[in-house]
């Protein structure tokens, strides 16, 4: 057995792909439209190729609710200070910061929880971080 893909539906395609592709740096994979279903499918992965993520773009559907079964996605970032500071520049609210030089999370536009950890060990504190209090839920 093999893990492929975890789907995400959303409202705002161009919001969307803005996130996971120039803000967290993932690549477009493979994209198809299927005009009789009326959806649109956009598969992202990082670098390394494997697992990925689908988005699906359902064209006539408005607003989705979260459950509160799932929790998020997690990606290792090779530094969580430039990360976070590369999505809070683009308006993205760090939810929980990250304080330790390990762990933050964020929110995609869809509302979707997003870990970040920084790979190998924590990175030493930094000022900004390490004052910002958390906000939200995540």
């Amino acid at each position: 057995m093999k893990y492929l893909h975890a789907m995400i539906r959303v409202s705002d395609i161009e919001k969307s792909l803005h996130f996971y592709q120039n803000l967290l740096g993932l690549t477009l994979i493979r994209h198809k439209d299927y005009e009789a279903g009326r959806f649109s499918l956009y598969y992202l992965a990082t670098a390394e190729g494997e697992p990925e993520i689908e988005l699906t773009h359902n064209w006539d559907d408005g607003e989705y609710v979260s459950g509160n079964a799932f929790g998020h996605l997690a990606f290792s970032v090779e530094n969580i200070y430039d990360i976070c500071q590369k999505l809070e520049d683009s308006g993205v609210v760090i939810l929980r910061p990250p304080r330790d030089g390990r762990m933050a999370f964020v929110k995609d536009p869809s509302g979707i929880s997003i870990e970040l950890l920084q790979e190998g060990g924590s990175l030493p504190s930094h000022d900004k971080w390490s004052e910002m209090e958390s906000t939200g839920s995540w």
